[in-house]
């Protein structure tokens, strides 16, 4: 596969998406990342390829989001790295490049919001980081030990942090919204409750419950 080493600086007029892409970006995120680019001045150079069908033109292999934040600012050009692959390579880095990245690691993304949240406010860190600044302090508080509380039923409260993908989230949040409020019920005791019947039809579901420690009631 022959690469250029070199940066180039491309006209945005001459880069086009490729048709397959199948990379996604919320509109929350993508505005964060053009307020970076806006910001600073600074961003990952675009992977692109000769088009195949068009003399004179490039075709995006990643960064499209990039460059849409790019022409939304109106630059008129885009540093770029030019790859000369064919279509089937094309289509396994279409398929892999965004997909690579890995994921963060919880305790050193918590470490990082921590040092963060030691020189920038939360809500200065939400409006760059794809972070809600709920997340970020929860992503800060991690390790801060936290006392239990008492309940009027004599239980103890303990903290559970979930950070869940979009997907896992709405999936949750519509098997809570199955569960009727009690009587002078707060939000989050009727969330601990939802999460605690959920856990338990899991448990009968494959035969469990009673195997182990039994699985408390949370006030009702």
């Amino acid at each position: 596969m022959e690469q250029t080493k070199r940066i180039e600086s491309v006209e945005i007029d001459k880069l086009v998406a490729h048709p397959a892409n199948p990379n996604r970006m919320s509109e929350s995120v993508f505005k964060k990342l053009a307020g970076h680019i806006e910001r600073t001045g600074n961003y990952e150079p675009v992977v692109v390829r000769p088009h195949p069908k068009r003399p004179g033109l490039f075709e995006i292999i990643n960064g499209h989001h990039r460059v849409r934040a790019l022409k939304k600012l109106g630059r008129e050009t885009c540093d770029c790295v030019v790859w000369r692959v064919d279509d089937s390579e094309t289509m396994i880095l279409l398929a892999t490049l965004n997909r690579l990245t890995g994921h963060d690691e919880l305790d050193k993304k918590a470490e990082l919001v921590k040092t963060l949240s030691d020189r920038f406010s939360l809500k200065e860190l939400s409006k760059q980081l794809p972070d809600t600044k709920r997340a970020l302090e929860r992503l800060r508080d991690l390790h801060r030990p936290m006392a239990p509380k008492m309940t009027g039923c004599n239980a103890f409260l303990n903290p559970v942090v979930f950070f869940l993908t979009d997907e896992q989230k709405r999936t949750v949040d519509e098997a809570m919204a199955t569960v009727a409020a009690g009587e002078k019920e707060t939000a989050a005791q009727r969330r601990a409750r939802a999460i605690t019947n959920i856990a338990k039809f899991y448990l009968l579901r494959f035969g469990r419950l009673g195997r182990g420690p039994r699985v408390p009631s949370v006030c009702g």
